[in-house]
């Protein structure tokens, strides 16, 4: 028979796993914020987004409002 052990801290995550997660969120946070700064002024103004605006919509889309 197996047995194993499930070291719960916070909501149920692990260390490791809260780790990766902070990990992947924060490189999807900067693949969003390079994508959007890639756009030129004309872009960003028919998406009716300001160049100001870029890292608080690109944090937002990730880590929610």
């Amino acid at each position: 028979m197996a047995h194993s052990l499930t070291y719960e801290i916070g909501h149920g995550f692990s260390p490791f796993a809260r780790l990766r997660r902070a990990i992947t969120d924060y490189r999807l946070f900067r693949k969003t914020l390079d994508e959007l700064a890639a756009l030129n002024d004309r872009e960003l103004a028919d998406l009716g987004i300001s160049r100001l605006s870029i890292r608080e919509i690109a944090h937002e889309s990730v880590y929610g409002a």
